[in-house]
Formats: C-alpha cells, structure tokens, sequence
C-alpha cells in the first residue's frame, strides 16, 4: 500500500496531468477539433483521480507496523466482533505476540456490527501431527474496543498448552 506521502506525490502530478488535459480540450475547442468532446470526458475522469488521490493522501488509512510481527492470514470475520486469523506452525511465542497486536491493529474498523463493543480475534495453526491427519491449535486471542482506534487496553491472552504442543512439534520436525 502507498504511503501518504507517496499518494500525496501523485496526486500532484495528477492534478497537473488534469490542467494539461483542460488546456488541450480549451485548444480544442477553439480550433474545432473532431475529438473535443472526448477530451472533456477525459480531463473530466483525470479530474476525479485527482480528487481521490488526494483524498486518499488526507490519512484515511493508517496503519502500525509492529517490529517482530509475521505474516498472517483472515480465515474467518463474520464483519462484526469474531474474527479468526492463522499464521505459520513455525511461529515463536514474541513473534505470536506481536502478530497478535498488529492484527489487533489491522482489523480495526468503525464499521462492524455488533451488540458488543469489543472484536474478539483469535489466532490459529494447523499441525499434521500423522500423515493425513490436521490439527488446528488456537495460540491465542485478542479483545479491543470497536470504538477507540488507539485502544490501551488491548486483553491479550496466548495460551500456553497450547504453545507448548506447537513447539513439541516443531522440535519434533527438526529432528525429522
């Protein structure tokens, strides 16, 4: 995803794309070309990008990045306050708990539904303990408010049985 800083660039160069285009469509005019009215279609759309990039460049979308944090995956978000990601069966305790602040961070949205007011996110991986059987193991969750973007009470719980299974595991591969 562009940066602020980097839609805010483009808009610029949109917006001056946008006053070529309506100078071109004012020599158009005056000169009686065929094609005039296209250009006003044209320096029209050019006119809305322009619109939307800086829109977009305003900060709308923010967004923290957590130093330590993995990638993860949306497995299940009902759009309101349930939601269930899954990240790798190599994960490390300090990198789940840093995946689980930046989903926390990442899933946030004024926008959900609910009679609740905080989002729940749990987080899982899937283990093949035998050939041809899968396990999911829930690592751990997640409670934030849907009300407050910079929530300080994030309840953040990792499970440790769990945790633990997922490392025997690990060592287990290892020494396959």
């Amino acid at each position: 995803m562009l940066s602020t800083t980097e839609l805010l660039i483009a808009s610029k160069w949109f917006g001056i794309a946008t006053i070529g285009f309506f100078l071109l469509t004012t020599l158009g005019f005056i000169l009686k070309w065929g094609f005039r009215f296209r250009l006003v279609g044209v320096t029209g759309f050019m006119g809305v990008l322009t619109a939307g990039l800086f829109g977009l460049s305003l900060g709308l979308f923010t967004r923290v990045e957590i130093p330590g944090s993995v990638p993860y995956t949306l497995v299940y978000d009902n759009g309101g306050t349930k939601t269930v990601i899954a990240v790798s069966p190599t994960i490390t305790e300090s990198e789940l708990a840093a995946t689980i602040e930046q989903a926390a961070g990442d899933l946030f949205s004024l926008g959900r539904l609910g009679g609740e007011n905080q989002l729940t996110i749990r987080v899982r991986t899937i283990i093949h303990p035998e050939e041809g059987i899968s396990e999911p193991l829930y690592l751990g969750e997640v409670k934030r408010s849907l009300s407050q973007r910079e929530d300080e009470n994030l309840d953040i719980k990792i499970f440790p049985e769990t945790l633990a299974k997922l490392e025997s595991y690990q060592s287990k591969n290892l020494e396959s």
